[in-house]
């Protein structure tokens, strides 16, 4: 019983692995129209296995934005061990976008009209959200950012972002823009991608 157990969990670790992978390729090709049978067809397992571990696409959307989160936490606390403020405010909101920006199953998940269920993925939201509210305090404290800059309004930049990443959009002139709006005398000029690197 005992050397099973642990089978079975990395077994269903594995299935859940590729039914996110085969929702993240078809949402991002054909948005909301994917349904459930596709994506377990996709990942190669039954329907009842693909129910087994998300309920509805709610649950699958939830799942791909927490899977998200984790790799991005990871940036999170990379970018917070950075010693000037601001260039970790950057270092953060820019690697967070530069990740998202080909992951067009996670922008439809963040962005779409069905609110994703974010009971699901409470620990990997909170994790994330505890170092932007650090890194963003940090920033307001060190004079870069206004005063009244809230950790929800680097959701609001980020979003505001991944909606003009479609097409021709430029979304790194869009976001210059909004930063000039929240940055305080003090703060630098937004730095410019081969300034900045590539965060990873």
């Amino acid at each position: 019983m005992t050397t099973r157990e642990p089978t079975l969990r990395a077994d269903a670790r594995r299935n859940r692995e590729a039914i996110l992978d085969a929702a993240s390729d078809l949402f991002a090709r054909r948005g909301e129209s994917v349904q459930m049978d596709e994506i377990a067809e996709r990942a190669g397992l039954g329907v009842g296995t693909l129910y087994r571990h998300f309920t509805d696409k709610q649950a699958l959307r939830a799942a791909i934005i927490g899977r998200r989160f984790e790799l991005m936490t990871g940036l999170a606390r990379r970018a917070e061990q950075v010693e000037d403020a601001w260039t970790a405010f950057e270092t953060l909101l820019y690697g967070y976008l530069e990740s998202v920006q080909p992951d067009a199953a996670f922008r439809l998940a963040v962005l779409g009209p069905q609110e994703p269920s974010w009971e699901a993925i409470e620990a990997e939201k909170s994790a994330f959200a505890a170092i932007i509210e650090r890194i963003v305090r940090r920033a307001i404290d060190a004079g870069h950012l206004r005063a009244d800059f809230q950790p929800s309004d680097f959701v609001l930049l980020t979003r505001g972002a991944m909606a003009n990443m479609s097409g021709d959009q430029d979304w790194r002139r869009y976001l210059t823009l909004q930063l000039e709006g929240v940055q305080t005398g003090a703060a630098p000029a937004p730095a410019q991608p081969e300034d900045r690197g590539h965060a990873s």
